[in-house]
């Protein structure tokens, strides 16, 4: 069984995206889609002293109507202020070094779409999720289909026969279409594992530089992947 994940590029996603990230055989960036301002493409959330925040890398065209992969940063001082915020953010977090050297690696990247996908695959090899996978983008697949029609050509293109994905894809993924082929559709059940965390209560919804910070490579062990049958995940979504 071969199995496919495919997602948008995102800036150094929240933990549980790996457990997402982890099952896969191959993974897709899909970056031939419009970008949507305001998605976590280009922003994550930080926990600060006080206050959550948001670390977002500011575009030149806000429209929402250019490709992800054509997408370019402004011209302002993001990268220094980026670094200055996760320094102050992880001050007192124990492997902080570990996560600048992942933030400095990624951000070293000039072009914005290999800088997401360096934020990617560059924690997933740190916390050991990333190993035999091979990694693809959508834009150099020459697949032009739309919406879930598009999700089953890409996984029957790679050769996928399985194919694993967030929950977001609920609201429009043809089911039956995937099984009247013979590809097995499952969902990612989160693990939603706490670890030691800086600034109050505990929660999963920021960076993967707060888990690299905070526990280094034994952070792999918060990633757990697990899945659920389509069918089964709309009955539990639906109770």
């Amino acid at each position: 069984m071969t199995t496919v994940v495919i997602s948008q590029p995102l800036l150094f996603p929240w933990p549980g995206f790996f457990e997402l990230f982890a099952t896969a055989d191959i993974y897709v960036h899909l970056d031939d889609v419009q970008f949507a301002d305001k998605s976590f493409t280009n922003r994550i959330q930080l926990k600060l002293p006080t206050r959550p925040t948001w670390m977002t890398i500011p575009v030149r065209d806000r429209s929402a109507r250019n490709l992800i992969c054509d997408i370019e940063a402004s011209d302002e001082p993001w990268r220094r202020k980026h670094r200055e915020l996760i320094r102050h953010s992880l001050a007192k977090a124990p492997h902080l070094d570990d996560a600048l050297s992942l933030f400095d690696l990624s951000y070293a990247r000039q072009k914005l779409i290999d800088l997401l996908i360096e934020s990617v695959e560059l924690p997933a090899k740190y916390l050991g999720v990333f190993s035999s996978q091979q990694t693809l983008k959508s834009s150099s697949l020459g697949i032009k289909t739309a919406g879930s029609q598009r999700i089953l050509d890409i996984v029957r293109h790679v050769g996928g026969t399985r194919y694993v994905t967030a929950h977001g894809a609920a609201n429009y993924l043809d089911h039956e279409s995937f099984s009247s082929t013979k590809i097995a559709v499952e969902y990612v059940d989160y693990s939603l594992t706490p670890y030691p965390q800086l600034h109050g209560a505990f929660t999963p919804y920021v960076s993967v530089l707060d888990l690299v910070a905070n526990m280094g490579q034994a952070g792999g062990t918060v990633i757990r992947p697990k899945t659920i049958p389509w069918k089964d995940f709309l009955a539990r979504r639906n109770a």
